[in-house]
């Protein structure tokens, strides 16, 4: 193409939305975090599942079993995403383990 042609093709002018070292963080922090297993129930009503992390999830005295899984499933992506995030991108919240203020 040379400087005064004009392309029609969206995907030739776009940058790519999600980088790859994100797109690949996301992925493993779902594969990751899946649950596994069957979920028990024992007898003083508490009501687990394992993590493919190893991680037992579980209800409590104010939460679901079905919240503990989303949290956990939204902690892990955050902590993903976060590790390979560009340095200088505007954050919400500090980067973890950063030393930032």
């Amino acid at each position: 193409m040379t400087d005064g042609e004009r392309t029609t093709d969206p995907q030739e002018t776009l940058p790519e939305p999600v980088s790859a070292p994100m797109r690949h963080a996301k992925v493993r922090a779902f594969t990751d975090h899946t649950t596994v297993g069957q979920v028990v129930v024992d007898e003083d009503g508490a009501v687990t599942i394992g993590c493919a992390c190893g991680m037992t999830l579980t209800n409590g005295p104010g939460w679901s079993l079905d919240e503990h899984i989303r949290l956990h499933r939204a902690e892990a992506r955050f902590l993903a995403l976060s590790a390979v995030a560009p340095a200088g991108i505007p954050r919400l919240v500090p980067t973890p383990g950063s030393t930032d203020d």
